[in-house]
C-alpha cells in the first residue's frame, strides 16, 4: 500500500514542517485572493443593478419620447397656450367673384344733447336774387362739430401774507388753503392723468414727459413724475384695503393669477373678483399661502378657478373653469382620442349654454337641468377613453372634479367659466410686455392698487381716470 500524503508527512519531520508551512501560507494568499474576488463581484453585482436600473429609466424615456412624437402642438385652442403664442394664419386674398355686401341703412353719429355752443346759420336770399328773412324759415339740418380747445396747464400763485399783530407785535403768517398745500406745485388733476397714462395707457416716464409737454405744454421731469406716483402709495393703498374688505365679504369669490417681473426677478399678481369689487396683489409666491393670507380667516360660500392646486379648498364649494376644461378636451381629440374628448368637450359647451340661459330659467328649470347633466358626467366618466390623453383627463375629472363641474347650476352668483378673472389680468399682461416691470417694489404695490381701484370703479359705471381721482380725493386716516 502506498503511504498516502498524511503517513508521507509523519516520516518525515523537520522537511515536513516547513512545507505545511508552506502550504498553509499559499491557502492564506488562495483565500485572501477569494476574498478579494467575492469583494469584485458584489461590485460588479451593483453595478449591474445600477445599470439595469438605468437602463429601465432611459427605456420609458425613449417611450415617452416616443409617445410624444405623434401629439399635436399645444395651442390656444387646445391648452392654456396665451393668445399671443398661437400661429396667425394668413388672411385669404380677395377674390373678384366675392358677392357684394348686403345693403343696410347708414349710421350716423347722434346729436350731443347739450351743445355748449349753438350757432344758427340762416340764408339770407335766394339764388333768385329774394332776400330771405326768419319768417321764411321752414326748418334745419343740425350737425355737430366737435373739437377740442388749447389744453394748457392752470397755474395759481399762492401768496401768504405776514403781518405784525399791532397788539402783541408779533409776526403773523397766512396759512396755506387746504386744496393747495405748499410741496410739490402739481396738482391732484396732474397727479391723476399721470397716473393713469402710466398704469392704464402704458406709457414710460420718458413718453410722459414728452405727452405733458407736446400735449398740455407743461415742463416736467421723471423723477417728478416718480414722486408722483410714490405720494399716491397712502391714498391707494387706503381705498385697495378697502375694496379687499369687499372682497373677502363676498360670499362668491373668482381668482386667478399671472406673471409680474419685479425687480428683475418673477412675482406673481393675483386678481379677486367679485360682481362688485375686484383686488389685485403682487407677490413673489404662486402658492396657496397667498389666498390663506388674503382671505385672513374668512372663508367664502364659493370659488370660481382653473384646476392649479393652490386655488383650490378655500371656499365651501369650487367651480373649476368650464373654458379650461373644453381646451383639454379639445387637445385631447386632437391626439386622437375618439371616445371621451369630443363627447366630454360636447357636455361642457351644453352646460356653458345652460348658463347663459338661468336669467330666464326658473329654479324648477336649473334643478332639472343639474340633474340631466350630472346624469350625462355620470355617463361620461364611465367610458374607457382609447389613448393616454383621454384617459389622462378622464382620470383627473373623476378624482377631483367631479363636484367642480356643475355648482354654477345651484348658485347663480357662480359663472360656469373663469373669464372675469382673466379679463382682470388681460391689461395686466399687456402691461407687464410693454414696460417689463417694476423696479421698486413699491411701485408693484401702487399698480396693484390701481388696477383695484379702476376695476373696482368700473363695476360702478366710472371710468378708469374718474376713479382714480376719487380715491386720491378721499381723506386719508394717519
Amino acid at each position: 500500500m502506498l503511504p498516502g500524503p498524511l503517513e508521507s508527512l509523519n516520516e518525515t519531520s523537520p522537511p515536513a514542517t516547513a512545507s505545511i508551512g508552506a502550504l498553509l501560507d499559499r491557502l492564506d494568499a488562495l483565500l485572501a485572493s477569494q476574498k478579494l474576488l467575492l469583494t469584485k463581484n458584489d461590485e460588479l453585482l451593483s453595478t449591474n443593478v445600477a445599470m439595469l436600473a438605468e437602463i429601465a429609466r432611459l427605456n420609458a424615456r425613449i417611450a415617452e419620447l416616443e409617445g410624444k412624437t405623434g401629439a399635436p402642438p399645444k395651442t390656444p385652442h387646445n391648452s392654456s397656450v396665451p393668445p399671443s403664442c398661437g400661429q396667425k394664419s394668413n388672411v385669404p386674398e380677395a377674390t373678384a367673384a366675392k358677392g357684394k355686401r348686403k345693403g343696410r341703412p347708414g349710421v350716423a353719429r347722434e346729436l350731443a344733447d347739450n351743445p355748449d355752443v349753438t350757432r344758427d346759420i340762416r340764408a339770407d336770399s335766394c339764388a333768385c336774387g329774394t332776400a330771405l328773412s326768419d319768417a321764411d324759415s321752414i326748418g334745419s339740418h343740425d350737425y355737430d362739430n366737435i373739437d377740442l380747445p388749447i389744453i394748457k396747464p392752470i397755474v395759481t400763485r399762492i401768496r401768504l401774507h405776514t403781518c405784525i399783530c399791532p397788539g402783541c407785535a408779533k409776526r403773523v403768517v397766512a396759512e396755506a388753503p387746504s386744496d393747495m398745500k405748499p410741496g410739490s406745485p402739481f396738482g391732484p388733476g396732474i397727479v391723476s392723468l399721470a397716473v393713469y397714462l402710466h398704469a392704464q395707457q402704458m406709457i414710460s416716464y420718458a413718453r410722459l414727459v414728452e405727452v405733458f409737454h407736446g400735449a398740455f405744454g407743461l415742463q416736467i421731469s421723471e423723477g417728478a413724475i416718480a414722486n408722483m406716483l410714490a405720494r399716491c402709495e397712502a391714498p391707494f393703498a387706503a381705498e385697495a384695503d378697502a375694496i379687499a374688505a369687499r372682497v373677502r365679504a363676498s360670499a362668491a369669490i373668482a381668482s386667478d393669477e399671472t406673471s409680474a417681473r419685479v425687480k428683475g426677478k418673477t412675482w406673481w399678481q393675483w386678481t379677486f373678483v367679485t360682481a362688485f369689487a375686484v383686488y389685485h396683489l403682487i407677490v413673489p409666491s404662486r402658492g396657496r399661502k397667498v389666498v390663506v393670507e388674503f382671505l385672513a380667516g374668512q372663508r367664502p360660500k364659493a370659488w370660481t378657478s382653473d384646476r392649479l392646486a393652490a386655488q383650490g379648498r378655500h371656499a365651501e364649494a369650487h367651480q373649476y373653469c368650464l373654458q379650461h376644461l373644453i381646451r383639454d378636451a379639445q387637445y385631447a381629440a386632437d391626439a386622437g382620442e375618439a371616445i371621451f374628448g369630443a363627447k366630454f368637450k360636447r357636455f361642457l359647451q351644453i352646460a356653458c349654454a345652460a348658463g347663459r340661459r338661468r336669467p330666464d330659467m326658473s329654479n324648477a328649470q336649473m334643478a332639472c337641468h343639474a340633474r340631466r347633466l350630472a346624469g350625462v358626467l355620470d355617463r361620461l366618466l364611465a367610458l374607457v377613453p382609447s389613448n393616454i390623453e383621454g384617459r389622462k383627463l378622464r382620470d383627473a375629472i373623476d378624482l377631483e372634479a367631479r363636484d367642480k363641474l356643475l355648482v354654477f347650476m345651484v348658485r347663480l352668483d357662480v359663472e360656469p367659466t373663469n373669464n372675469a378673472s382673466e379679463q382682470a389680468l388681460r391689461m395686466s399682461v399687456i402691461f407687464r410686455k410693454e414696460t417689463n416691470g417694476f423696479r421698486s417694489n413699491w411701485g408693484a404695490k401702487v399698480y396693484a392698487d390701481v388696477c383695484s381701484i379702476v376695476a373696482t370703479g368700473k363695476r360702478a359705471g366710472m371710468t378708469a381716470l374718474a376713479a382714480i381721482k376719487a380715491a386720491l380725493a378721499r381723506p386719508v386716516s394717519a
